[in-house]
């Protein structure tokens, strides 16, 4: 229990530290306007893969409710 409570304290400890950090090129990017477009390309990639596994789920619930049935 202690590890994991050691853990959790240095591992929020080096986001807080990471997220002070200035990048660059996200600076350029968003003063520009090209920050939307990657944006909008991972949404859509997310947007595919959620899609892609709903229909998935959907084909093994099919399955399963043929199989069971016999």
């Amino acid at each position: 229990m202690k590890k994991a409570f050691a853990f959790i304290i240095l591992l929020f400890s080096s986001l807080h530290s990471f997220s002070q950090s200035q990048v660059e090129m996200a600076d350029g990017m968003r003063s520009s306007g090209k920050i939307y477009v990657v944006v909008g390309g991972l949404i859509t990639i997310l947007l595919g893969i959620l899609l892609f596994l709903i229909l998935i789920d959907k084909k093994v619930r099919d399955i399963e409710k043929r199989i069971n049935k016999k």
